[in-house]
């Protein structure tokens, strides 16, 4: 299946299911909202989950874009992304986790046609599982269903407890697990690293209150993700999301201008593609909040580009590449100017301007005395005065 196909099964087994499909929302959260981007697609429908009624209904289904700096340093392995896509979907106080899982697994096995032997779910196995709630016991219920339908249980602790932050929503979670190493599954998720989380479960049935104690809800939820970048790796026998039919024009691209060795190749390709989406957002760049964010992605791309490459730059990204990712997400509008065409002279002038800084730092390392490592007093300096941070000082060693 391609991306177009996977979304669409993904949709249209939850319509059928009395689920009613909801838009994309910006990565820019409503205003007074204060987090600076959107990092799950259960994000927007926080105050639906809260308590307040959705107007399409108490069964809802979407794919939400969305952006994680949380993983930034993951970045460059074969599954993590800093702007990617989540198939979502809600019960808002309607139906249990049992169900659920039921059709999770059921959209898995015959939608996709990943089969049973390939998967492993984990579920929160209480106090005696390392649980992280003393007052809250295991998932029998989640296990003795996953148990029924075929699929092996493990019984976990932290990994499986899930808060919006350190009051508000939380509960336990249970996550599906696929197999993504050569020959028969071995061991579990927990100890072996080819286990590929491919969809959360959340069972949002709890209210932490500012003493640390859980108030259980009068309307419990099931908030359910899955990523589709890493379902298209499974679906599609990638080696990693960088390989799947959404990454790999962009991939290709990078592949195709730079001598980046893998991983760097990966966080060049994520940074770039991220940035475009969020200037497709209309964030700018700046040195605070959200601008800084983005400041940032295209800073550690060009760094990790100018290292191998001192007179690589982003002129030669194709504007077709642009385009084609503003009009998957729906943010190539209509206007006075072609949106790919404003993305493609912000990035210019950030390219500009970063080069610019990094002459400034290359002149003051020139000047400085004594030779060897830099110290930590000289990373401060170079940040605090000359606003360089560390990771982009690699890039101004001399040529």
């Amino acid at each position: 299946m391609n991306h177009q196909e996977t979304t669409q099964t993904f949709i249209e087994f939850f319509r059928e299911r009395g689920h009613q499909p909801i838009p994309s929302s910006s990565l820019v959260p409503r205003p007074g909202d204060p987090v600076l981007f959107t990092s799950a697609g259960m994000h927007p429908l926080t105050p639906y989950l809260e308590g307040r009624p959705h107007p399409a209904g108490s069964r809802l289904v979407n794919v939400q874009r969305c952006l994680r700096t949380t993983d930034l340093d993951e970045v460059g392995d074969r599954s993590h992304l800093t702007v990617f896509e989540m198939l979502g979907s809600w019960s808002l106080g309607d139906y249990p986790g049992t169900q659920s899982v039921r059709w999770g697994l059921e959209l898995v096995r015959d939608g996709f046609g990943i089969p049973v032997s390939r998967l492993y779910a984990t579920v929160y196995g209480g106090p005696d599982a390392g649980g992280v709630e003393p007052g809250v016991g295991p998932d029998t219920d989640l296990a003795d269903t996953w148990a029924d339908l075929g699929v092996p249980v493990e019984l976990s602790g932290l990994d499986n407890w899930w808060s919006n932050g350190p009051t508000g929503l939380c509960g336990t979670d249970s996550e599906l697990f696929v197999w993504t190493g050569d020959g028969p599954p071995q061991g579990t998720p927990g100890t072996d690293g080819r286990w590929l989380e491919l969809w959360n479960h959340v069972l949002l049935r709890y209210w932490r209150l500012d003493d640390g104690r859980l108030k259980p809800l009068d309307r419990p939820n099931v908030d359910t993700g899955m990523g589709l970048e890493r379902l298209l790796t499974v679906l599609q026998g990638s080696d990693s999301v960088f390989g799947c039919d959404l990454l790999q024009p962009w991939t290709s691209a990078v592949r195709d201008r730079w001598p980046l060795d893998e991983t760097a190749l990966r966080l060049v390709t994520d940074h770039l593609r991220s940035s475009v989406v969020v200037l497709g957002d209309g964030v700018r760049p700046s040195n605070t909040g959200r601008g800084y964010v983005l400041r940032r992605l295209i800073r550690r791309a060009l760094t990790a580009l100018w290292q191998v490459d001192r007179a690589g730059t982003l002129e030669d990204l194709p504007s077709g590449l642009i385009t084609d990712t503003l009009r998957h997400f729906g943010q190539d509008t209509p206007g006075e100017r072609p949106g790919g065409e404003l993305v493609r002279e912000v990035l210019l002038g950030e390219q500009q301007r970063f080069g610019d800084l990094l002459s400034r730092g290359r002149e003051v390392l020139r000047r400085r005395r004594g030779t060897g490592p830099l110290t930590e007093e000289e990373f401060r300096y170079l940040h605090e005065t000359h606003g360089l941070p560390r990771e982009f000082v690699p890039a101004m060693l001399p040529e």
